[in-house]
């Protein structure tokens, strides 16, 4: 059965992210004592109970003029209460009904979609006041709850299963089935005896390629400097006005994830807040929302670097590439507004020298120009990004890298060691993908040079065509035989 949709309304700073989080069993909205911090709708799947429910984080209701970001703002919330099964409308108990409580209850009043009204915050004696108040909202007996200390959701509960019973009887007219949800494989590492005892046996025991499950979502985060595009880009690609944007910079707080499919392929796209300088972030919501872009390049698979025509890899950009980079997430560069660039030519050989100079140790990063304002190059970018993610995925059996290890020491030994001995390097295998890790059993890893090392990391690449994406490599002592004996 499809979960109850239900988005939660209200005013500003009522708590409606607080309630998000405890309703989805973790931190997923950012929540500050700053009025209006939501500003896109946020989608989770959350439970109460033994009720699933999809829940939808909005922004707070505002009137403002037409060419405010507060009217954009609203709009995601009308839309969101226009797709929910039932809205839950937060007041805040402790300050009693506002005027704009009292505007937004009449609106809502003449909604077709059914309203549980919340009177929030009622922790302690101050609230009861405030709560009897909510009574002459017109919009049915008030819930007392607590988002932040969980009290009051047994009536919450009670207040949805009519809802529920409601959705369970349209699905049941409509011949709707239960889906059942596909589990992700997940990477995991062997241990060091497993890993030896696999490379010394020299075997072709895994595949070159190691194939993509094409029903697994792909999750693509967007990332970039304030004001590159990055949710103008989302909405180009998912062919819909779904996050909010504007001309101001910082529009975009939340990490916000959106599903997607191209060409067949499940999509998991996830819009980021813009990453300053981290000398200019003194404000404890922006190292919020900078922490929350920072949690979804570590989730990410590919991360698509937003930037804009007229200032390619700068101090800024280059931060947040090395960032992804270090994270061991697949790399693809978005140089966005190309339509208004003012020299082509300059910016593409500022790029390439960039890139060579500054990012020289993941060689072969893919980037696209394009125009996400007005959809071009949008199919070259997705196409870059699913050849980056297959060679990210990418695996080599560990008698091809025996054959590769043997010719490269023999083309260039190792060094000699400290003791006067040459360091022998014995066998090595693909410890795992995403990213691709190696391990190199060899006499005295300590004494190996990092110069032999990135040798070996740039023949890897040229070899298996594992160019623009990081490369792992590690070094391990090998076992003496007879050390047991």
């Amino acid at each position: 059965m499809t979960p109850l949709t239900v988005a939660i309304i209200g005013r500003p700073n009522v708590g409606k992210s607080t309630l998000f989080n405890r309703l989805a069993g973790r931190r997923l909205a950012i929540v500050h004592d700053r009025p209006g911090v939501t500003r896109d709708r946020r989608f989770a799947e959350g439970r109460l109970g033994d009720m699933p429910l999809r829940i939808v984080d909005t922004a707070g209701l505002e009137e403002a003029p037409a060419d405010a970001l507060e009217t954009r703002m609203r709009q995601q919330t009308e839309r969101a209460l226009a797709e929910a099964d039932v809205a839950l409308m937060l007041i805040d108990a402790r300050m009693g009904i506002t005027p704009m409580d009292a505007h937004f209850a009449q609106v809502l009043r003449v909604s077709p979609t059914p309203v549980i009204l919340i009177a929030n915050k009622c922790e302690g004696g101050a609230a009861q006041a405030g709560l009897y108040e909510a009574f002459g909202l017109g919009l049915g007996d008030p819930v007392p709850l607590s988002a932040e200390h969980g009290e009051g959701l047994a009536g919450l509960y009670e207040a949805l299963l009519p809802h529920e019973a409601a959705l369970k009887e349209r699905q049941a007219a409509e011949g709707l089935g239960a889906e059942a949800d596909g589990a992700a494989d997940a990477d995991a590492d062997l241990s060091g005896e497993d890993l030896e005892a696999r490379a010394a046996a020299g075997a072709d025991d895994d595949a070159d390629e190691e194939p993509v499950d094409p029903g697994r979502p792909l999750n693509l985060a967007i990332v970039g400097r304030p004001n590159t595009g990055k949710s103008t880009l989302v909405n180009r690609l998912i062919g819909d006005d779904r996050l909010l944007t504007g001309p101001e910079a910082g529009v975009t707080r939340d990490a916000i994830t959106v599903d997607w499919v191209h060409k067949g392929r499940p999509v998991r796209l996830v819009d980021t807040a813009g990453m300053r300088r981290k000398g200019r972030v003194v404000e404890s919501l922006e190292k919020l929302s900078v922490a929350d872009t920072l949690n979804a390049i570590r989730m990410a698979e590919v991360v698509v670097l937003m930037m804009d025509a007229d200032m390619v890899l700068d101090r800024q950009d280059l931060t947040i590439a090395r960032l992804v980079v270090e994270e061991g997430r697949a790399l693809v560069l978005a140089v966005n507004k190309w339509d208004a660039a003012a020299d082509r030519t300059a910016t593409m050989q500022r790029l390439r020298d960039r890139m060579e100079t500054s990012m020289a140790q993941v060689r072969g990063i893919p980037y696209v120009t394009l125009s996400a304002l007005k959809g071009r190059n949008l199919d070259r970018l997705m196409d870059t990004v699913l050849e980056t993610h297959a060679i990210w995925n990418r695996r080599v059996s560990t008698g091809r890298l025996n054959r590769w290890l043997s010719a490269m020491t023999g083309e260039h030994p190792p060094p000699m060691g400290k003791h006067g001995r040459r360091l022998r390097l014995r066998y090595m295998t693909q410890a795992k993908a995403r990213p691709p890790t190696f391990a190199v059993f060899c006499s005295r890893p300590e004494d190996l040079p990092d110069s032999y090392t990135r040798y070996l990391v740039n023949g890897l690449r040229e070899a298996f065509g594992f160019e623009g994406v990081p490369v792992r490599l590690f070094l391990r002592k090998s076992e003496n035989p007879y050390a047991k004996r």
